[in-house]
């Protein structure tokens, strides 16, 4: 197995604790959760580990700028900010949607480590991002394109690890429970689970993609990245397990799925949830429980992906 360079800043390895006033409240399964909303980086989250692999590719290629997109409230733009601060590299950041009246939540934080902002909508996203890239590497900014989410072989190699980590940690876990988007995450754990012994279903819970697009396209990444790892490892979609009944009305539109399982979570564990990811995700790990698919008998891990700051976005004032 090759693991690739990496620039140690997280704050390794995330805590596991059990959630017994959860579990008691929905009368399922024994529930914990796994702490990587707290890897330190711009306030954590699961973009962090994968920075490490990026920071260290984007270094060891001379990068001075580091160049990614995302939506307003973007938990990987604010940690890929911080990681630009943190090296003293600069950073541009594409980001979807209006220029608001003022910044709030994860774009303030954008704001404090220093980004610039370039905006766009969505369906000129990519021509956005590819006319930002170029234009800073004509100004001799030596920029390095950070894929969206961080979602290349190099970045999903971090969750490949952090599943050696969780086995570490001895576990014995029926279920992984976490909130799956670009992709990398998932196929980082899906090639981790099968390189360091994890028997248990390692299930995603899709926030803005039918399953059949998403497991096809996480099939291709897990097989890229163990091919990467130096790992002769072939993953079909049937390989991979994603759940996407708990789309709602959209990305990033707050329900009453979301509003519950973050109330839930903070009322019964003191533990806060995002509104667009986990808070998502966690609604379909409740659902599955009162459905009886996640079993009373039954262990479940929730991998806590992190996205805190975005609880004080304008648009989710309405959570308190």
């Amino acid at each position: 197995m090759i693991i690739p360079p990496r620039q140690r800043f997280a704050c390794l390895p995330t805590p596991i604790e059990e959630m017994p006033r959860l579990s008691a409240a929905l009368q399922g399964p024994r529930l914990w959760v796994k702490r990587d909303d707290l890897t330190g980086l711009g306030m954590g989250g699961n973009k962090t580990r994968k920075l490490e692999f990026l920071v260290a590719e984007a270094l060891a290629n001379g990068a001075r700028t580091l160049v990614t997109t995302g939506a307003v409230q973007s938990n990987h733009c604010r940690q890929t900010a911080a990681a630009a601060a943190r090296f003293g590299l600069d950073c541009i950041l594409v980001l979807v949607g209006e220029t608001p009246i003022r910044p709030t939540g994860n774009l303030l934080l954008d704001h404090l480590f220093g980004a610039e902002l370039i905006w766009t909508s969505r369906d000129k996203r990519d021509e956005t991002l590819k006319a930002t890239f170029d234009q800073a590497w004509e100004k001799g900014q030596r920029p390095y394109l950070v894929p969206y989410g961080g979602s290349s072989p190099t970045g999903a190699a971090s969750y490949a690890m952090a599943m050696q980590e969780l086995m570490a940690q001895k576990p014995d876990f029926d279920w992984i429970v976490f909130a799956s988007s670009s992709g990398g995450t998932q196929a980082g754990m899906v090639v981790g689970a099968k390189l360091f012994g994890f028997s248990g279903h390692v299930l995603g819970i899709s926030i803005d993609e039918p399953q059949d697009i998403f497991q096809s396209r996480i099939a291709t990444l897990a097989s890229a990245t163990a091919d990467f790892m130096g790992e002769k490892l072939t993953f079909a979609t049937n390989d991979i397990q994603v759940n996407s009944d708990y789309l709602g009305a959209g990305y990033g539109i707050l329900g009453n799925l979301e509003r519950e399982a973050i109330q839930l979570f903070a009322r019964s564990e003191g533990l806060l949830l995002d509104p667009v990811y986990t808070g998502r995700a966690a609604g379909g790990m409740i659902g599955l429980i009162r459905q009886g698919i996640l079993r009373s008998k039954e262990t479940v891990l929730f991998w806590h992906t992190g996205g805190t700051p975005a609880l004080f976005a304008d648009r989710y004032q309405e959570l308190g």
